[in-house]
């Protein structure tokens, strides 16, 4: 059996590791204990199952993973020019049979969910070859599926031989641990990162090329499988939280890795080949970690702490007496004691009065009512997100 697979090209760190450097723990080092603190922001060397089986079970937000894909190759490809194709034909890519293949993804899938939080998931990516016998060996192992998402190619490899179509598209299958998982979405993020549009599940990002191709000291491709940074970046922008712990099984070159220090979080690599470990090693050593501000991320409304609007009356902010007035001064109330409205003889929360005087089902009171200053209308919403900010201790309190 060769579950000693290794596979793609990912990297990372992360900010818990008190030294930012990356580690790689070689094939000859003690392996990990489940008694052991966990091996942050290194590179394990080692068949990915024994090591995975021997971290502790519960300890990971995320796991990337990336597994051979059995592509049954029969031969060499060759391009019109009779040039020969650099396709993936390494030893780690080939099983005997898909018995051979089934058993090894039962293991590491076993071995993957052992490791996950409660509340944590798992993204694979495959193709065609091999994604449904992955998809459904999750749902087998009692993995909860959320999406399928379909990696459409911008600059795929050709089609040389013409009997198929080009196959331009990989797809990948994002899972929590269990039905009942809180698993991290952040919604807002990736609306925002597709320019306030809701994220779809086709994704058209480009292969891996040009200066982002890591080469080795022959000048070749120091991977067949890199995956590119930008498919990485929204995958681990849109499901982790910084300080998040990531794993990836198949750690090959370290683009997970690279990405999840980039965006601080922390990351595990599993990684059997020597030459992949010492490319990913030198790769994470030039990674630096944004600062907290550049990896804030848009949160969804429904995670925001809820302000009552009788916390600006006991603030002070606003005073028993005072008037709100609707955009255009076409309606106005005051203000109770009660942190409550009354306006033309209609009384109730700000969310209410505001409705009732516009003769809707329902009203956003903070951003329908405006508050005088100066001469000057200002958005009631401008005071419930200064309470915001003092309560997650972003903004001094007034005095």
């Amino acid at each position: 059996h060769l579950w000693g697979h290794t596979r793609p090209a990912k990297a990372g760190i992360s900010r818990r590791q008190s030294t930012m450097k990356t580690k790689v723990q070689r094939a000859d080092s003690a392996r990990p204990s489940p008694h052991d603190p966990l091996p942050l922001n290194q590179i394990l060397a080692g068949d990915c199952i024994e090591v995975m089986n021997a971290l502790p079970a519960g300890s990971v937000d995320l796991i990337f993973a990336d597994p051979p894909y059995n592509l049954q190759l029969r031969g060499d490809l060759h391009r019109p020019d009779n040039s020969r194709v650099d396709a993936v034909d390494d030893h780690w890519d080939q099983f005997s049979s898909f018995a051979d293949y089934d058993a090894f993804t039962r293991a590491w899938l076993a071995a993957a969910r052992r490791l996950l939080k409660p509340n944590g998931a798992i993204w694979v990516i495959g193709s065609y070859h091999n994604i449904f016998r992955v998809g459904a060996e999750l749902q087998n192992q009692q993995f909860w599926i959320m999406n399928d998402v379909i990696w459409r190619k911008s600059n795929p490899m050709p089609n040389f031989r013409g009997k198929r179509l080009t196959n331009a598209h990989e797809t990948l299958i994002w899972a929590a641990k269990s039905e009942s998982s809180k698993y991290t979405f952040n919604y807002e993020a990736l609306k925002s990162l597709n320019e306030g549009v809701q994220m779809r599940s086709d994704w058209v990002l480009p292969i891996c090329n040009g200066g982002e191709r890591l080469k080795d000291a022959a000048g070749d491709k120091a991977h067949p499988t890199q995956k590119p940074e930008s498919l990485l970046h929204r995958v681990i922008l849109g499901t982790t939280n910084p300080g998040d712990v990531v794993l990836d099984p198949f750690f090959g070159t370290g683009t997970t890795g690279a990405v999840a220090k980039m965006l601080g979080r922390d990351y595990i690599g599993i990684e059997r080949e020597e030459a992949y470990r010492e490319v990913a090693g030198r790769r994470l050593s030039r990674v630096r970690r944004l600062d907290a501000d550049a990896i804030a991320t848009t949160r969804a409304k429904r995670a925001e702490v809820r302000i009552p609007f009788g916390q600006v009356i006991e603030r002070g902010m606003l005073r028993p007496g005072e008037e709100l007035f609707s955009i255009g001064n076409r309606h106005k109330a005051k203000v109770r004691a009660d942190g409550s409205l009354i306006g033309n003889d209609v009384k109730g929360s700000i969310h209410q009065v505001g409705a009732a005087l516009e003769g809707a089902p329902s009203c956003n009171g903070w951003t329908y009512w405006h508050f005088r200053r100066e001469g000057k209308m200002i958005p009631l919403d401008i005071l419930r997100q200064q309470i915001r900010a003092e309560m997650e201790g972003d903004a001094p309190r007034p005095n």
